[in-house]
């Protein structure tokens, strides 16, 4: 799996676009709602591209969440797009999360457990993940995995 993280509007879609050939692959984001509430392998193109994640959590707190319980949720709604990776190796997952961690703490409590929650959720998706990019200004930089 491929992790693509950075501010917002920092040019992370189209360095995706410019770094992968995206002829035959699927493109879902959270930010027009098309990320499925459950995963379908069917009929699905070798390089599958997740964007939006930070979205994804958002919609899956509510007042009575507990963090790690948010965390777990996330991961478990992720472990088949993994799995499905896995078990061919010509299959890709690209996985794009827009980084909230920077700036003033929110003052509201929901928006600080999404900040955190987002947080941890993305250093779980780092520890899985063969690569990890950050996208500052267009400008790539990556931090684990392989060489071009």
């Amino acid at each position: 799996m491929h992790f693509i993280t950075g501010g917002a509007y920092n040019g992370k879609r189209q360095w995706v676009k410019r770094y992968y050939t995206l002829d035959h692959s699927l493109w879902l984001s959270a930010y027009n709602g098309s990320l499925p509430n459950k995963f379908e392998h069917t009929e699905l193109p070798f390089t599958v591209i997740v964007e939006g994640v930070e979205q994804w959590i958002y919609r899956k707190i509510d007042s009575v969440s507990q963090a790690d319980k948010l965390v777990e949720n996330f991961m478990n709604d992720m472990d088949p797009w993994l799995q499905w990776k896995e078990s061919d190796s010509r299959r890709k997952v690209v996985i794009i999360g827009t980084d909230i961690s920077k700036g003033i703490v929110p003052i509201d409590k929901q928006d600080r457990l999404w900040r955190d929650v987002t947080g941890w959720a993305y250093q779980e998706l780092v520890r899985r993940a063969e690569r990890v990019d950050v996208i500052w200004y267009g400008i790539e930089q990556t931090i684990k995995g392989w060489e071009r």
